[in-house]
């Protein structure tokens, strides 16, 4: 069963890689019919393992889905469109490591904007978000600051979504029902 997405403008999606988040966010949608799909992440076409992936993303999308193709401006990608559509950006984490070489001023500004931007939506907007701080810690400085950005973005755009989703082993849970904000 769909969760009730008519009070909600703002839903995350949450949890580790192969978990089912993508697969819930769309499900979350599958009944709407008119939605933009926003890629974050880089076609990479000589990368035959990442284009495997892209194809079981294609292949369960509805073609009458719109694909938006977003780079490191997800801000402008996301006032193209239109506002009697759902956005469903998938997800977060190709917006975060397009960013990677941003300093930390450049990367504030960048996600207020984009926080500013999704709050004057008015449609619904499902956002897929990774998680990346459960495992071994980083080995590489650039690793550490993409889990670190990926994870402190998540928790401002938590303050400002309606709900939140944790998708793990293929089960959806719902944080704001279930949680306490952490003081």
């Amino acid at each position: 069963m769909a969760a009730d997405l008519n009070q909600s403008r703002l839903v995350l999606v949450s949890g580790p890689s192969r978990g089912g988040k993508s697969r819930w966010a769309e499900h979350l949608l599958s009944e709407d019919l008119d939605v933009s799909y926003v890629a974050t992440s880089p076609d990479r076409p000589d990368d035959q393992d990442w284009q495997a992936r892209l194809e079981l993303h294609r292949q369960r999308r509805p073609s009458h889905w719109r694909l938006v193709e977003a780079d490191a401006d997800l801000t402008s990608a996301l006032r193209t469109i239109p506002q009697h559509s759902s956005v469903l950006i998938d997800a977060l984490g190709g917006f975060v490591a397009c960013h990677l070489d941003d300093s930390d001023e450049v990367w504030n500004e960048c996600c207020n904007g984009l926080i500013q931007q999704l709050a004057g939506m008015h449609q619904t907007c499902v956002l897929v978000i990774e998680e990346t701080g459960w495992g071994v810690v980083p080995p590489t400085r650039i690793g550490g600051r993409f889990r670190d950005r990926l994870g402190s973005l998540a928790q401002r755009l938590d303050q400002e979504a309606d709900s939140a989703w944790l998708v793990l082993q293929g089960r959806a849970i719902d944080l704001h029902s279930l949680s306490q904000r952490v003081p």
